[in-house]
């Protein structure tokens, strides 16, 4: 495709004379630029500002720069727009051919429960013969293959490629999580959902958006750009749902426990063995089983069954579908043949930490012991309200290290214990040691919630990444007591 081809029509494009060189790929990494490539330098957010590597790029083999303000750079070619992230997702989306528009398109937003609303999402379409592709924190997955995520929701780039590869693959619709940063920074922008999911809103990433209002604005995005032929399928039990479609054209499709929702949770209960739910519904009463455990599941599985029949899927499909769905890190049970309960969760913000603890409360015969700590280089604010929650719902908190990285371990534990008062707790920086301690003093009947990591097999500390699963470090505990 022609550079002029490719950014004709682009809001506030300012068109350079001349040349018109062949554009074979795009690029937002000078050090991944291949010869041919369309370097955009993309600023904002919390990511370095790239117009200082545009002559990187340039010499690395980029064929022309897309920028906010000119760059000196000799006589390359310089494309100048108001926004990069905006002209980037927008030159992406044409580049790769519009492969939203080949595919039912749905998009998960919210707090908490993204992920595996995203995954019964998906069971469904797939039960339902369509194929999907699925895009969200745990993985990737376009056709038959599966992929570790990089990002929730992947640059613009990134995204509309792997939206073009599940079209190739033969995939008929996509499932993606649409997180308040990739929203906020255009990344999901121009792409044509079908149905869009709010899950809820609680306290988390403030320290990119600053205001708990900015961060409901990002959400909102996702629903102010809906088509009038689209579905919004809204949590209105949260009490932000009204705020969050105010500007939104499509057709409401409300779930919850409120008279008012359209897909209705009158009851349900919820062991080990998963979870049951009776839902009212347009379509009729519907009970539903559930590999998946805590009442926090409930709602995710009721946002599944209206994105469902609003894309009119057969009720028994969606039951079935949705029956053995688990999510890797999502209270996620570790058993040894252990007398005492181990559950691995993602629960990295006060309010999923509190669903996570009285989901395990529910399970648990005597103790509950809560291993967890909060990221570093991220919202200060949450630290001590996460304390706060341990030490309410928990008989034991043990706090720890969570992705510590250019922080200071020792000074994140000293903002979560105020919010722990007088509480029995534990100190522990090392993680492992946290994790091994909670396992070695659990007795029969408690159960042991490692909050906060989840599926991540990895631990950043400082700057570096290395390997390291909640799952695999509480198995070895439980061996090493064995012996």
């Amino acid at each position: 495709m022609r550079l002029q081809e490719l950014i004709a029509d682009l809001p506030g494009v300012r068109l350079p004379e001349g040349e018109n060189p062949e554009i074979t790929g795009l690029a937002t990494d000078s050090r991944k630029v291949q010869p041919g490539d369309l370097f955009v330098a993309i600023r904002g957010g919390q990511e370095v500002d790239r117009h200082p590597y545009v002559p990187q790029a340039l010499a690395a083999g980029a064929v022309a720069a897309v920028v906010e303000v000119p760059v000196e750079a000799g006589t390359a070619v310089q494309v100048q727009v108001p926004s990069t992230r905006r002209a980037l997702a927008e030159m992406a989306r044409r580049f790769y051919g519009k492969p939203d528009e080949a595919l039912r398109m749905v998009g998960v937003t919210g707090t908490n429960g993204k992920t595996t609303t995203a995954y019964l999402i998906h069971a469904v379409l797939e039960a339902a013969g369509w194929k999907p592709g699925l895009i969200g924190t745990v993985e990737y997955r376009v056709g038959t293959q599966r992929r570790p995520a990089e990002n929730s929701t992947p640059e613009a780039h990134d995204l509309h490629r792997m939206l073009r590869e599940m079209v190739g693959e033969g995939c008929q619709a996509a499932v993606m999580e649409a997180t308040s940063h990739g929203l906020a920074l255009d990344r999901v922008h121009g792409i044509g959902y079908e149905a869009a999911v709010f899950t809820n809103l609680t306290r988390d990433h403030l320290d990119f958006h600053g205001t708990p209002e900015a961060y409901l604005a990002a959400k909102a995005l996702l629903f102010d750009n809906l088509g009038k032929d689209a579905q919004a399928v809204v949590n209105v039990d949260d009490p932000v749902a009204q705020r969050l479609l105010a500007h939104c054209k499509a057709r409401v499709v409300s779930y919850g426990t409120s008279d008012t929702a359209q897909v209705r949770i009158r009851n349900g209960h919820t062991s080990w063995q998963g979870s049951t739910l009776h839902l009212e519904t347009p379509a009729g009463d519907l009970d539903l089983e559930m590999a998946l455990q805590g009442r926090f599941n409930f709602w995710n599985g009721a946002a599944a069954v209206a994105v469902g029949l609003a894309m009119e899927i057969d009720p028994g499909v969606i039951a079935e579908a949705v029956r053995e769905v688990r999510v890797p890190g999502r209270f996620e049970a570790v058993d040894r043949g252990q007398d005492f309960g181990i559950v691995v969760d993602y629960s990295h913000t006060p309010d999923s930490l509190e669903n996570a603890l009285e989901a395990a409360r529910e399970l648990t015969k005597n103790r509950l012991i809560c291993v967890f700590g909060c990221g570093g280089d991220r919202d200060r604010g949450k630290r001590p309200e996460m304390g706060r929650v341990s030490a309410r719902l928990a008989d034991v908190s043990v706090v720890t290290s969570d992705n510590p990285r250019t922080e200071d371990p020792e000074a994140i534990v000293q903002d979560i214990l105020p919010g722990l008062g007088e509480t029995t707790c534990k100190v522990e920086i090392d993680r492992r040691a946290a994790i091994e301690w909670a396992v070695q003093h659990a007795g029969a009947g408690d159960l042991v919630l490692i909050a906060g990591k989840g599926h991540e097999d990895y631990q950043i500390i400082g700057r570096e990444k290395s390997h390291f699963d909640d799952r695999e470090v509480a198995a070895e505990a439980v061996e090493r007591r064995k012996k």
